[in-house]
């Protein structure tokens, strides 16, 4: 076990004298992880040995130390295994460096050893490809400390559910592999939570196929939501947009948003929205705006304004979307007000 306790102890020279040789920045580490210097018992040379063995070179070597000083506390023996594990599933190691670089922390932590092997292999038995469970392992790492059951679980419990809700035996495997790609973090829920919010969804009259098509467009973070603070959005809008439960089920529908934002945020969302001159009728006709935080919608605002369209007036289309959608429906209106009015090439209409 190590000390964090910094005060009565005194850096280890044999440690610093190796993490400088490395021409890594010491002073980096003390500020934001002194206690690893103090360690008795440091593998600097090692750990350094097995990084380059896998091919990085000085700088990467220095860039991972400093940013997971930490490293030089494990083990040959256990860095070593780590490597053979993310092995399973990394292309070669010119793939498994990278990924070491960009995110050290991750493949440092070793203590879940065990779990995360019984869980690479679980994933790959589900049918998840390799890269994605590299993705995993390394920007979702605490999906793998848990024991391998508490996972398959979760796997389980969505399976029953998907099949319950009217979801065909020959779609579950491709629904739940989609489910998890987009996110991973639902397998740290527990199924009681899964089986809760479920519920919750068809007490409030949502069809079986109606709850699909929202955990499909919610991406399964439904599941990291309470029925508490669902039922709070939902009676949030419902006051707002001033509907019935019919009306509020179908402005759910096409925008899930006004289920997965908490009260304040939709609140914030909507004030910014109102204060730029849009009315709550536009906003119910296209509620999808409320998925946009208030700069993205200040910012688009601005943009077409400069090209002289009114947004009070119109539709709250060319405001909606990705980045990608709002510049494609920028350039539209761009191109439009370009236009020529009088085309001087055009044939004339003469009517007989």
């Amino acid at each position: 076990t190590y000390t964090t306790d910094t005060k009565s102890r005194e850096e280890n020279k044999k440690t610093i004298e190796s993490l400088y040789k490395l021409s890594v920045d010491i002073k980096k580490i003390r500020r934001l992880k002194e206690w690893v210097l103090l360690q008795d018992v440091a593998y600097v040379k090692e750990i350094a040995g097995i990084l380059q063995e896998m091919g990085a070179d000085e700088t990467a070597v220095a860039n991972i130390l400093e940013r997971c000083p930490e490293a030089i506390l494990h083990t040959p023996a256990e860095i070593n295994s780590q490597r053979a594990l993310w092995q399973l599933v990394c292309q070669n190691e010119k793939q498994l460096i990278k990924l070491i670089e960009q995110f050290p922390e991750s493949f440092f932590t070793t203590e879940y050893h065990e779990n995360q092997k019984a869980n690479i292999l679980f994933l790959q038995e589900l049918g998840l490809k390799n890269n994605i469970i590299t993705r995993f392992l390394s920007s979702a790492p605490s999906i793998f400390y848990n024991p391998v059951e508490k996972n398959k679980n979760v796997i389980e419990t969505l399976q029953r559910n998907y099949l319950s809700l009217g979801g065909s035996d020959a779609n579950m495997k491709i629904w739940i592999l989609k489910l998890l790609s987009q996110n991973p973090f639902i397998l740290l829920n527990t199924s009681t939570a899964i089986q809760e919010n479920l519920e919750f969804l068809q007490q409030n009259d949502f069809t079986d196929h109606e709850v699909l098509q929202l955990l499909s467009k919610l991406k399964g973070f439904v599941f990291q939501l309470s029925s508490t603070t669902m039922q709070k959005s939902m009676l949030f809008s419902k006051n707002v947009f001033k509907c019935s439960d019919q009306e509020l089920k179908q402005l759910v529908l096409k925008c899930p948003a006004l289920l997965y934002y908490s009260v304040p945020v939709l609140e914030e969302r909507l004030e910014g929205l109102l204060k730029e001159g849009i009315s709550v009728a536009q906003i119910r006709e296209t509620p999808m705006v409320l998925e946009l935080t208030t700069q993205i919608v200040q910012y688009r605002i601005k943009k077409l304004s400069a090209l002289g369209y009114d947004i009070k007036s119109g539709t709250l289309e060319s405001l909606n979307g990705t980045k990608k959608d709002f510049e494609v429906n920028y350039g539209k209106i761009q191109s439009k007000k370009e236009r020529p009015i009088f085309n001087p090439v055009a044939p004339i209409q003469i009517e007989d």
